[in-house]
């Protein structure tokens, strides 16, 4: 057996010193302390693969856009809680132009990132019908969106997608949806961290079970246009982006900053909601809210309950850049194209190694190079792995924290460097000799 980089000793006694019980269920956050501790007492450097951060500069035209904002005054004045006109514009055409579908300007709103556009939506969704209590997880998914709807005290069901694909999928929801509770569903596509993409066929099936259930979808789009399978950069031009939004009314879309711009240190997103949700009364909201349809109680109550609006001047950078990729002056996909090249990079090594991609398949076909992707280890818990991989240097969490059943970890692919590349080999071969397959 050969000595691990990092003393096994050193990294159980951090994990100890950390208070963490199970390395199964272990937050991103401590195993991010753990492994910056053991870095700094071991003086290896850690392959830190844990954490869902843009590993990009942020786009030049945001910040341009931002600071000349600033340069003229706009930080002294309070933002519209509807939103900056111009950014509420170029949304709705940036919609119509990757996604195919028409949104109107009114209906797009500014939100201190899809962080607070989830939880001021999950306030609205869970506010709209008394009798429908509960959200629903379509899993793997964001695990801070469960943490908010603990601090707002929603209840929510959840189900891991891997063994529901395709014709599965319909069957599965209706049993959730026929118990007359879930007001809405919620999901990431692409998906956080399985990197699964929900084809046309399994939107069909979500949109019209919407639909017959009046059930509202809650469509994260955070890794907007990072199925780097299909060419999606050519706005007003198909393919675009897939989305429920073609097959239901009641749906609200979730468009962020932070990764397709790698705008996430200003916090900016968009909410676009449908047209008919948004001009639609509730009589629980109604008798709540002075009789405001729904996207009104969103943003007038909601956000500005919350916040009171969205960065004035951040507004101004998400106008920008929209409206250069509407315009086809920004090819954003290009610039974000290299967290593909290195997932491909990243897959090869670990499969060398023994490791095998956990969710591996849409259906048919090979899952797409992103941002995320899994792995597991043949003999190994999701938990034993990604403690054992501390030892030599590279940090991930647990699947398990995902709402995913099954055993491994998420890989992220933005914070590893071409020069790491070799290093993860090397790593990566000792382990394989430690743990003989």
């Amino acid at each position: 057996m050969q000595k691990t980089p990092i003393s096994k000793e050193l990294v159980d006694n951090a994990i100890r010193d950390f208070g963490i019980q199970d390395f199964e269920h272990a937050t991103i956050r401590e195993v991010k302390s753990v492994a910056a501790y053991a870095e700094k007492e071991s003086g290896v450097e850690f392959i830190k693969l844990e954490m869902g951060i843009p590993g990009l500069p942020a786009s030049k035209i945001g910040v341009d856009a931002q600071v000349e904002a600033l340069k003229n005054g706009i930080a002294h004045s309070y933002p519209d809680i509807q939103g900056y006109p111009e950014l509420k514009k170029e949304a709705s055409r940036f919609v119509k132009a990757f996604i195919g579908v028409d949104i109107a300007a009114e209906g797009c709103i500014p939100v201190c990132g899809s962080m607070q556009g989830t939880f001021a939506a999950f306030l609205t969704c869970s506010q709209s019908d008394k009798k429908k209590n509960k959200i629903l997880f379509i899993d793997p998914g964001f695990p801070v969106q469960k943490m908010q709807l603990q601090v707002q005290g929603v209840k929510y069901e959840t189900f891991d997608v891997y063994d529901y694909r395709g014709d599965k999928l319909a069957p599965k929801l209706e049993n959730y949806l026929s118990k007359g509770d879930i007001c809405a569903i919620v999901y990431s596509n692409p998906n956080n961290p399985s990197w699964i993409c929900f084809n046309e066929d399994e939107l069909r099936t979500i949109g019209t079970l919407a639909t017959k259930y009046d059930t509202i979808i809650m469509e994260d789009l955070a890794y907007f246009a990072m199925d780097f399978r299909k060419q999606l950069s050519t706005p007003f031009h198909p393919p675009y982006q897939a989305t429920v939004a073609r097959y239901t009314d009641n749906y609200m879309l979730f468009i962020s900053g932070s990764k397709a711009f790698s705008y996430a240190g200003e916090r900016i997103g968009v909410v676009c909601i449908s047209d008919k949700l948004f001009h639609r009364h509730y009589a629980d909201l109604d008798s709540r809210y002075e009789m405001l349809p729904f996207g009104l109680v969103f943003s007038t109550r909601m956000l500005y309950a919350l916040s009171s609006g969205t960065s004035h001047s951040a507004q101004y950078a998400m106008a920008a850049m929209l409206k250069a990729a509407s315009d086809g002056t920004y090819d954003f996909r290009k610039d974000i194209g290299v967290y593909g090249e290195r997932a491909n990079k990243l897959k090869k090594i670990f499969r060398k190694h023994g490791f095998v991609i956990v969710y591996d398949k849409d259906l048919d076909e090979d899952i797409a190079d992103g941002f995320y992707f899994t792995i597991g280890y043949p003999g190994m818990t999701g938990g034993q792995l990604a403690h054992e991989l501390m030892y030599y240097g590279v940090s991930a969490i647990c699947l398990t924290t995902t709402g995913s059943n099954q055993q491994g970890l998420r890989v992220c692919t933005s914070f590893i460097e071409d020069r790491q590349m070799s290093v993860l080999d090397e790593r990566m071969a000792i382990f394989n000799e430690n743990n003989p397959l």
